[in-house]
């Protein structure tokens, strides 16, 4: 009925022009209602409460065995000199009280209380002050206390844990140091700015409220020098390694392989301590940062050392190069400590692995002792009288006088694999 009255009062080329019309003024009808009904989703005013608007998520996790931490997305706010993170979820609350913990303490090693004494606690709150700095990046919250000030601890605790939480990023992504030690900052700045396009916060310091659109709070940690294949299929010690090579430009990636067209000799680089478990024969102890750490390791072929923090320099060897990890103890007792400690990370670094368990003769304690006494022939009952204790006898007042004959048959062995 409508067409035929059109059809009666119009000709077809003023039809063609109101149909026209009416179409594109549908549109443009159209458009203003959705920008008159549509909320303002453009970038917030500074100090914008958004509670209302993104909503929050949390995933906590308490069962992993060395570390807890939380991976958080929405409004995330955090005041530092407080402590305390902001966030509009009830939820927290109860996550924390089912696992009978008032907060998190953001270091890898959550079961050692010695260590949770140098680390500082973060707590919730729902309340959400008013934001005095926006960031558009994700935030990773951590502590650079507990065992830090030890070098093997500085890398399985925090700068492996770390690798494998931030890579993802690319960059993008905000680093939040709490418990800052400003040595330690200095000689892992290397490490900090190649996983972050941005200046770490010492968070611990900072008396406004630093919003972010998603935090992760806490580091998890593995094994001892170690990355799980399974819970981060896309990074292992290799590509660490690959990392640390990047990262300090270490030239070598393969050590020497003997009976090839390369001229040169093997090298061999023999860890120095300081204090005790020293190899009392060595004649010079040397000081360098990690760069020129990082540097001299990677020229070597093999290296040698008493079981001790400096042998985690094992990770700027070139790949296939042997490692000799010597044994303090004149007994099988301590094999599991220096294991899990050295001897399994090093195979997953595609490195040859090597032990030298001294005899009584060439430790120390043969000074303090007789043959026959339970601190040589019955390790355990050491053991039985505590950690303490035991590390007290045999890490802390022990050192080590190799005989260089005995230890002869492991050289030959390192050039050996050298060669295959």
């Amino acid at each position: 009925m409508y067409n035929s009255i059109v059809d009666g009062s119009f000709s077809q080329h003023w039809q063609k022009k109101m149909r026209r019309g009416v179409f594109f003024g549908g549109l443009v009808l159209g458009f203003f209602i959705c920008i008159y009904f549509t909320p303002y989703q453009g970038p917030l005013p500074f100090g914008a409460d958004v509670t209302t608007r993104v909503k929050s998520r949390i995933v906590c996790h308490f069962t992993e065995p060395e570390s807890d931490f939380c991976e958080m997305h929405g409004d995330i706010r955090i005041l530092g000199n407080s402590s305390t993170i902001f966030i509009p979820d009830f939820r927290v609350a109860d996550m924390f009280t089912k696992n009978n913990l008032s907060g998190i303490k953001p270091y890898a090693r959550k079961t050692d209380e010695i260590a949770l004494e140098h680390v500082r606690q973060f707590s919730f709150s729902q309340e959400m002050p008013r934001c005095t700095q926006n960031h558009r990046v994700p935030a990773i919250l951590f502590s650079i206390g507990g065992y830090t000030g030890n070098y093997f601890h500085s890398f399985t605790d925090v700068v492996i844990p770390l690798y494998t939480t931030s890579r993802k990023f690319n960059g993008q992504v905000q680093f939040l140091l709490a418990d800052k030690n400003g040595s330690w900052t200095t000689k892992f700045q290397v490490v900090l700015k190649k996983l972050s396009n941005y200046e770490a916060i010492d968070i611990d310091k900072e008396d406004g409220v630093h919003c972010f659109p998603s935090m992760i709070i806490g580091l998890k940690k593995y094994k001892e020098l170690s990355i799980d294949p399974l819970t981060s299929p896309d990074y292992s010690m290799t590509n660490f390694r690959e990392f640390l090579r990047s990262s300090y430009y270490l030239k070598r990636e393969y050590a020497i392989r003997l009976g090839s067209k390369e001229k040169r000799r093997p090298r061999l680089l023999i860890i120095s301590r300081k204090r005790t478990r020293t190899l009392m024969n060595e004649h010079e102890l040397a000081r360098s940062n990690i760069s020129e750490v990082s540097q001299l390791v990677n020229s070597c072929d093999v290296l040698m050392g008493v079981h001790g923090a400096g042998l985690t320099n094992i990770v700027f060897l070139p790949k296939n190069a042997v490692f000799i990890q010597v044994l303090p103890i004149p007994s099988g007792d301590f094999e599991r400590i220096a294991r899990t400690s050295f001897g399994d990370p090093s195979e997953t670094m595609n490195l040859r692995y090597l032990e030298y368990k001294i005899s009584e003769k060439e430790s120390s304690l043969i000074q303090k002792y007789p043959l026959d006494h339970e601190v040589f022939k019955n390790t355990h009952t050491i053991a039985e009288k505590g950690w303490f204790y035991f590390k007290s006898m045999y890490l802390e007042n022990q050192n080590v006088k190799l005989d260089v004959l005995r230890f002869k048959t492991t050289l030959l062995e390192a050039l050996q694999m050298l060669s295959m």
